[in-house]
């Protein structure tokens, strides 16, 4: 298991656990993030990382990416 910032850009990704503050767990799973879902990184942008969930591309930070484990 790795945070998703450390995963290849491209691949797609099984996510295997959310972690972080019920808050921040609350709201990657309002942008569509959960437990056994498909991601994949589309690119390192700045400080931010885009992903591709559920069909959708999503900006979120370095910090957010590091809580979500694949």
């Amino acid at each position: 298991m790795i945070p998703l910032n450390y995963a290849d850009i491209g691949t797609s990704q099984i996510v295997k656990k959310i972690g972080g503050a019920p808050d921040v767990k609350k709201h990657l799973e309002d942008l569509g993030f959960s437990v056994g879902g498909e991601v994949s990184i589309v690119s390192l942008l700045g400080g931010n990382v885009i992903v591709k969930v559920k069909e959708s591309r999503i900006a979120i930070s370095n910090e957010l990416a590091r809580k979500i484990m694949v």
